[in-house]
């Protein structure tokens, strides 16, 4: 693959969250917790770069100013802007919605959560699919509400996302919370994040991913990375995990 395969596609990075579910009374946002002397923000442009993105936009909000000067000390060639979203104590959405102009650019968008620790072999895997939109999913998926389902039928279709899943289908596994989306579906992914910043603000993103899902499932496609390494945090056992089982295998890879 070329370093400039993918030099089209705009990154969009969610950062702009308290974290309190971390209770260890950091006052850093997620994205520049450090593993091994480096940021996830610094790991996430490594990937982006790696994978032949060029342009990353960040979507602040909580000690925006933290992110900013990290962003601007960073060695790399990403093209970095920040987002602001003054209204961070809502639902993830308002962040959403906030990057909108990136959204409605007509290129395609890599939408990420910024709170993941994981092998960059992902973005490649998620850039290089061949469906119109692509997701990740993890069959290993982890127990209780809090992860993110994505269900499947039969047939392969998506038939549902969330963390409380209507419909079950025949198997489901754990997205990875990195999306690639086409330039007419980050349009209308801009679209719904308006509408709920609108009508129900305290709503997560992916709903409104779930709808475009839900009515198209045809336009979307899911890359297995079961076999990769990966870990979202949200919570202090997280850290830990990230830290002594996610890393060492990471570093491994080097």
């Amino acid at each position: 693959m070329s370093s400039d395969h993918h030099r089209d596609v705009a990154a969009v990075l969610l950062a702009a969250g308290v974290g309190r579910r971390l209770g260890q009374g950091d006052p850093r946002p997620k994205v520049l917790l450090e593993f091994a002397g480096r940021s996830l923000l610094e790991r996430h442009c490594d990937a982006l770069t790696h994978a032949g993105v060029g342009e990353l936009a960040i979507v602040v909000g909580f000690e925006a100013g933290q992110i900013r000067a990290a962003a601007g000390a960073l060695s790399t060639p990403l093209a970095i802007r920040l987002i602001e979203n003054p209204r961070f104590t809502e639902g993830s959405v308002v962040s959403l919605a906030a990057a909108g102009p990136v959204l409605r650019a007509g290129r395609p968008v890599a939408l990420m959560d910024g709170d993941v620790l994981y092998d960059r072999e992902m973005l490649t895997r998620m850039l290089a699919s061949p469906a119109e939109n692509a997701l990740l999913v993890d069959r290993e998926l982890e127990p209780g509400d809090e992860p993110v389902k994505l269900c499947f039928g039969d047939d392969g279709r998506i038939v549902d996302f969330r963390k409380r899943p209507e419909h079950p289908g025949a198997w489901h596994g754990e997205s990875v919370g990195f999306f690639r989306f086409s330039p007419a579906m980050a349009g209308a992914l801009a679209d719904r994040g308006d509408h709920y910043v609108a009508k129900a603000p305290n709503t997560e993103y992916e709903e409104a991913i779930r709808d475009l899902m839900l009515a198209e499932p045809g336009r979307f496609g899911a890359e297995d990375v079961t076999d990769l390494a990966w870990t979202e945090i949200d919570f202090a056992e997280d850290v830990v995990k990230a830290r002594e089982v996610i890393l060492p295998k990471l570093e491994a890879l080097t």
